[in-house]
């Protein structure tokens, strides 16, 4: 079997979490966050808390957003180019949603000049911040014990198929300038103060689930959400956990968390800026990765 290895999207927020998942041997493909004249590359030179920070200061968030911009193709072939150097036969390219830009069907693209020298699978995690990350650590996790690539795909379309982002936007502003949240709906949650209750749907589109009058009321739904998801799993068989943008911003789950009995077992890790870029500062969700039971069907 040859040399393979994970080259992740930056918005999987590997570079913030914890240590341990840093010596995995996980390539990055850094994605490019624009604001205040300068561009930056995420995870390398742009830090995730002054960038929220910054955002949060922006009095008039519709003259000055910031927004993301796709790897360069010079800048792939250099990526492919370095792995081929690096003795690499096999890749696993494993992105954000697709629904989110461009970047893994760039990926694809490019790849076609080094199909003769590459062997690549490309992976939609159809979703972004750590969860996206659980993905591509697992995938890194499973190539070091010698696992066959046939079954590594399939393990990552179970956990795919069966992760959750879910989480509220304490701060709207963002996703109306950005054009996620448009018109009237726009007008009328602005006006009653509504919460959306997001997640990830099955085809990797951020959307609300549900609404809610305030933020409290938001993050209950979320958290009544993930209760009924884990149901009776033993807590050994999932990670929980908290992605969040501004700091203290988990702060509105976390508080309600004793109440409804809902504890978190994994470290919490900051958003990705480039999602930031359209959600600005005030999303603060759950990440859920379930680990598959023995008694779990692969297939």
């Amino acid at each position: 079997m040859g040399k393979r290895v994970v080259l992740a999207t930056s918005t999987g927020c590997i570079d913030y979490g914890p240590e341990r998942y840093k010596n995995l041997g996980i390539e990055i493909v850094r994605i490019t966050v624009c604001y205040g004249g300068k561009e930056y590359l995420e995870g390398l030179d742009l830090n995730p808390k002054e960038f929220f920070e910054m955002e949060q200061k922006l009095k008039y968030p519709e003259e000055a957003l910031p927004y993301s911009a796709m790897p360069s193709i010079e800048y792939i072939q250099k990526t492919y180019e370095k792995l081929i150097a690096d003795g690499v036969e096999e890749v696993f390219v494993i992105t954000l949603s697709s629904y989110l830009g461009g970047t893994l069907n760039e990926l694809r693209l490019v790849s076609e000049e080094y199909k003769d020298r590459l062997k690549f699978h490309f992976v939609d995690t159809k979703t972004t911040c750590f969860c996206e990350g659980m993905i591509q650590i697992q995938c890194a996790e499973l190539i070091n014990k010698g696992v066959d690539s046939e079954t590594i795909l399939k393990e990552l379309n179970w956990s795919i198929a069966h992760e959750q982002f879910i989480g509220i936007c304490t701060d709207l502003k963002f996703l109306i300038y950005n054009g996620r949240l448009k018109g009237g709906k726009a007008f009328i949650s602005k006006a009653l103060n509504i919460c959306p209750v997001m997640h990830f749907d099955k085809e990797g589109v951020i959307d609300s689930f549900a609404t809610a009058i305030g933020a409290k009321a938001g993050a209950i739904k979320a958290i009544q959400e993930v209760k009924k998801i884990i149901g009776d799993r033993d807590p050994k068989d999932y990670y929980l956990w908290h992605n969040y943008a501004a700091e203290g911003s988990a702060q509105i789950l976390k508080e309600l968390e004793g109440k409804y009995g809902l504890v978190c077992n994994h470290e919490d890790v900051v958003g990705s800026p480039v999602t930031g870029c359209h959600t600005g500062p005030g999303l603060v969700s759950y990440g859920l990765f379930l680990k598959r039971r023995v008694d779990e069907p692969l297939e």
